[in-house]
């Protein structure tokens, strides 16, 4: 029997087409997981998220990459959210509830941005080897800023900041050998090269991220990632309570041609922390099976 689905590919983080980061997007009621890893890997963006019915919230949300499923993905969820507005199922003022394998997450829609709520991780310094993990980053401890120690989180990403723009530009990894190190460490999947300088003044970070272990060798806009690193840049004393609050925006993407822009903001009473941004449509379509 022959099964047609409606499937769209949106560009998140960006307003611009051929920007932020694509994500696939369609209803997955009906469809085993199986075959929702086999769209993922025919759709070949980062993530493809699938949207079906749940009873412990408004919808159930599913990220898979061309190789598995994955735990969290902010980019894939900025577009279902843009994927439902099309949809007429959310609209400005709205909020919408996500059951996901990272639990329940709340979004919502202001002032034509899409928010997404990112769960709060614990995080420590990192004490372990760094000698296999610079070598395989392709830098050294001449790269890192001064006095600001790699972060590990509970998520098994990795955060490490750069002293400069250029130098962030410059790392250039070996992925088989980060993959080696994901294999042995499984404390580390993730790899969050970040510095504080910035191509728009406005903006406060710049970030790369690779996971070649979760088969994204480098992830041109990461919600999950920069969304946690507002708590990071909190638990190393570089940005204050205030600036917490407001919308700080970090950078990622313009050194493999897709820049994006995502927003940040922790919510200190509710203990909540978001990431906002905007999407964009690029193909509508029908595939086939």
């Amino acid at each position: 029997m022959e099964n047609k689905i409606e499937i769209y590919q949106i560009d998140a983080f960006t307003k611009k087409p051929f920007c932020g980061n694509s994500a696939g997007v369609t209803f997955g009621d009906g469809l085993t997981d199986k075959i929702k890893q086999k769209i993922a890997k025919e759709m070949n963006v980062a993530e493809t998220a699938f949207l079906s019915k749940s009873e412990k919230a408004d919808l159930r949300l599913q990220w898979f990459t061309p190789t598995v499923e994955v735990e969290l993905c902010g980019h894939a969820t900025i577009a279902a959210l843009h994927f439902l507005k099309e949809h007429s199922l959310i609209k400005n003022g709205g909020a919408i509830t996500f059951d996901t394998r990272s639990g329940i997450l709340k979004c919502k829609m202001e002032n034509d941005k899409y928010l997404m709520q990112i769960p709060l991780y614990s995080m420590q310094n990192y004490e372990g080897e760094t000698k296999e993990i610079f070598l395989a980053l392709g830098i050294t401890k001449v790269n890192l800023a001064e006095n600001i120690p790699m972060i590990l989180l509970e998520n098994t990403n990795l955060y490490i900041c750069i002293k400069s723009l250029e130098e962030l530009k410059n790392v250039s990894p070996n992925f088989k050998e980060l993959v080696k190190i994901s294999e042995q460490n499984k404390k580390i999947s993730g790899f969050a090269l970040f510095t504080l300088q910035t191509i728009e003044a406005n903006n406060f970070a710049h970030s790369r991220y690779f996971a070649p272990f979760w088969g994204i060798d480098e992830d041109p806009v990461t919600g999950s990632v920069n969304g946690p690193l507002l708590m990071v840049l909190k638990y190393l004393n570089l940005v204050t309570d205030e600036q917490m609050t407001k919308s700080l925006v970090f950078e990622q993407g313009d050194f493999m041609e897709r820049s994006g822009r995502v927003g940040t903001k922790f919510l200190p009473q509710e203990n909540e922390l978001y990431i906002l941004g905007d999407a964009v449509t690029v193909i509508k379509g029908e595939m086939t099976f």
